[in-house]
């Protein structure tokens, strides 16, 4: 009896990644990007909803600023252990089960939040929430990253980006409409957050597991059937598929293999040296410059975003006002993705994503100086949509800078050390509001977006090149 496993190069002399890299943007991988988006919507809507959810329990229960800090902030000490260890996870058990296991996790743990009798309660259930919402991000963007046509890889993860946006809105409206409804208007906001656990089913029954994860691991069967499954689907989209003038050979840019080599090892780096791990010689400059782009966006996205309502409604706007002041803010980030998805196969990884955390920056220090209703909103559209297309390009970045038994590990341990940031960025909001009022705090975030853009200028541009296997 013949146990060899069944090779991973077709007769044609490509391997399964490479018959991958070359093929156009089919249906199943719209339908990968749609159904993975939609979890990532889900996951949005959840951290987006409880901004308003702070506001109102400061109402409705006479919180302290500290006490509503940290029922964001505790979300986000769960996020930083979820996404630390769900990379490593989704490194040894697969993409897929792990993305499932996230959506009902957060899921269920939303749902009970709703019924949440004080505050206590509520941080422990905001823990959970967290596990689950970090352990998601990190594991979906690996996931359609390693599936994705290399003419379009970028494109694609920052459109699965995009769907935080609309998770985002969706928390915008839900906010808007069901939290100040009465006391108990909260509670409705948290129940809608049960439907990730439902949406786990589809996740786990629907999406196709990794190719590069199933051949890691010798199953080697599994992983044909899979490139199959894909080089048989009908075209999909036409906004999806790469456009002639980057194209070349089928969609792709031929490198020989010293050519390849250089790009996946990168400028400075020792392309000799084994890579064993996220801060071995060869990976250790990207590492350090990707874990201080993690900090400082996360720093200045959930410091502002997560305290905008807040900070509104003690300005004096009611609490309908300030929600609508933010939903307006939040439909920007939507152009700010879908500028981020042209750019970033046009102008490269680097620069699109150096650029919107310039613009971030100058519009941080916009929005400090904003008094009028006017200017508020437009300061903060201009945030949303440099800040939001950052996001987009970042995420797009990590799957690239790590070979495949690395990737979701690499990718989560850089998630899980920005959320530090996240965890102490509501924390520092009310005292930095006291010492010196929006401006100081917006100013600190402008100098964190800058910091960020100086730190994703030293990464290596891995536009058009292959995933690297070892």
């Amino acid at each position: 009896m013949n146990t060899t496993p069944p090779s991973s190069v077709s007769t044609d002399g490509l391997s399964r990644t490479e018959r991958l890299d070359r093929l156009p943007v089919t249906k199943e991988h719209s339908t990968l990007l749609t159904r993975s988006g939609i979890g990532w919507a889900l996951d949005a809507m959840d951290v987006g909803l409880i901004g308003f959810i702070m506001a109102a329990l400061t109402v409705h229960w006479d919180l302290s600023k500290t006490e509503t800090s940290w029922i964001a902030s505790i979300g986000f000490i769960g996020m930083a252990l979820g996404a630390t260890f769900g990379g490593l996870l989704a490194d040894r058990f697969g993409r897929r089960h792990v993305f499932a296991l996230t959506l009902l996790v957060y899921g269920i743990a939303t749902g009970a939040a709703a019924l949440s009798t004080g505050l206590v309660m509520l941080l422990i259930l905001r823990f959970l929430i967290g596990l689950g919402l970090g352990a998601e991000l990190p594991v979906a963007s690996t996931l359609v990253s390693e599936f994705s046509p290399r003419a379009v890889r970028g494109r694609m993860v920052v459109l699965l980006e995009a769907f935080w946006a609309v998770g985002w809105i969706a928390a915008a409206i839900i906010g808007t409409v069901l939290v100040p409804r009465g006391d108990d208007g909260w509670r409705w906001a948290f129940a809608v957050g049960v439907i990730p656990a439902l949406y786990a089913l589809v996740v786990r029954w629907g999406l196709p597991e990794s190719v590069r994860f199933l051949e890691s691991k010798g199953r080697h069967e599994e992983a044909e059937a899979t490139v199959r499954r894909f080089e048989n689907s009908e075209p999909g989209p036409g906004f999806l598929q790469a456009s002639a003038a980057s194209a070349t050979d089928g969609g792709l840019d031929v490198l020989d293999e010293a050519q390849r080599d250089a790009a996946i090892v990168g400028a400075g780096t020792e392309g000799s040296e084994p890579v064993t791990g996220i801060w071995s010689p060869a990976m250790r400059k990207r590492t350090a410059a990707f874990w201080t782009v993690w900090f400082c966006i996360n720093l200045s996205y959930y410091g502002a975003f997560t305290w905008i309502p807040s900070i509104l409604a003690s300005n004096g706007y009611s609490l309908v006002k300030s929600f609508t002041f933010t939903l307006i803010i939040t439909i920007a980030q939507l152009p700010g993705y879908v500028c981020a998805a042209w750019l970033i196969e046009k102008w490269g990884r680097r620069l699109t994503l150096t650029a919107f955390l310039v613009g971030s920056a100058c519009a941080a220090g916009l929005y400090g100086l904003a008094d009028a209703e006017w200017s508020i909103i437009a300061a903060g559209c201009l945030l949303s949509f440099f800040n939001l297309g950052a996001w987009g390009a970042l995420y797009a970045v990590g799957p690239e800078l790590y070979p495949t038994p690395l990737r979701a590990t690499g990718t989560g341990a850089a998630t899980g050390f920005g959320r530090i940031a996240s965890i102490i960025a509501p924390l520092i909001v009310p005292p930095l509001l006291v010492f010196g009022g929006t401006g100081i705090l917006f100013a600190l975030f402008g100098v964190a977006f800058t910091i960020a853009a100086c730190a994703a200028f030293t990464l290596p541009e891995l536009k058009g090149t292959a995933l690297a296997e070892r």
